[in-house]
């Protein structure tokens, strides 16, 4: 029997059972984002190649890049992040413009469990505010989204960009890895990135005695005020995200409030990105929900 022709690795069918699984989640998702007044768009898949590059820090060499037949230079989009900003200097939307978008996103990566080299992203961002309101509502959201989907105990760990002004990207990300490998190895790390052992260990402790910034008070308030209680979220001074990306409140859903749990969706203020094609100052906030992952956690 001749065997049919395989996909390329990292890329899959959907067979029906969880074809109707993704579709159920994302349409109660989608129902909570139009309740609070996202509306949707919908971008290519495939952009200038120079669109997207540039944007990404040292994850630009995972961008899938090619010619098309008239020799331009193409690429598949890699987040739906920076086709917003395209968009947003495209069109010129009313500000503030709340929008929520659904759609494959492929990422030249080593594909592992949950993992995949194209995988569906469901983002929503608020465009053109600076109110810290629009960070809880943000917050919020993403919250009573899962909360529709069927998980009962999520939560939210919270951070502020800030709390790391002066320390150097390399610590950054040794830090950011202590609740994965123990504080013992973090100390390690950052003495192997040439500190000595009290240094290191004075950095740790002291960013471990961070406390909220005023940013972060400020949507910790927001937030009780829409009705979020302060079980479903933590700070958490340590957390770090998109160091070349996030300029303000950094954040991170889990399932539950367990430290071993993976992240089913993250987000963040991120103020320089959406003026980069338009040369004006425009601030944004969002969050992306990893779809794959949130259906096996479910279950």
């Amino acid at each position: 029997m001749q065997k049919a022709p395989p996909t390329p690795k990292g890329f899959r069918d959907i067979p029906p059972d969880l074809a109707k699984k993704r579709q159920e989640v994302i349409g109660k998702i989608v129902a909570v984002l139009e309740e609070f007044g996202f509306v949707p768009i919908e971008t290519p898949t495939i952009e200038f190649a120079s669109t997207l590059k540039g944007k990404y820090g040292e994850e630009e060499k995972l961008i899938y890049e090619f010619k098309d037949r008239g020799g331009r230079d193409l690429a598949l989009r890699y987040d739906l992040t920076v086709p917003l900003a395209r968009y947003v200097a495209t069109y010129n939307p009313k500000l503030p413009f709340r929008r929520y978008q659904i759609g494959q996103v492929f990422r030249g990566e080593n594909p592992q469990h949950g993992r995949w080299r194209e995988f569906t992203q469901l983002d929503f961002d608020t465009v053109g505010s600076s109110d810290l309101e629009e960070d809880a509502k943000i917050i919020a959201a993403a919250l009573k989204a899962v909360k529709e989907v069927g998980l009962k105990n999520p939560q939210m760990i919270i951070n502020d960009r800030k709390n790391f002004a002066g320390l150097q990207k390399e610590v950054i990300i040794a830090l950011d890895k202590l609740e994965k490998i123990g504080e013992e190895a973090v100390i390690s790390e950052l003495i192997q990135k040439g500190l000595s052992k009290i240094d290191a260990s004075t950095i740790l402790q002291s960013m471990r005695n961070k406390s909220p910034t005023d940013n972060l008070k400020s949507i910790f308030k927001y937030l009780q005020n829409l009705g979020i209680n302060q079980d479903e979220y933590e700070f958490n001074p340590l957390l770090a995200r998109g160091l070349d990306y996030y300029t303000g409140a950094i954040f991170e859903l889990k399932p539950t409030a367990s430290p071993q749990d993976l992240s089913i969706g993250s987000g963040g203020r991120y103020d320089n990105l959406i003026g980069s094609f338009s040369k004006k100052d425009i601030p944004a906030v969002g969050f992306s929900f990893g779809i794959d992952r949130l259906i096996e956690v479910r279950q």
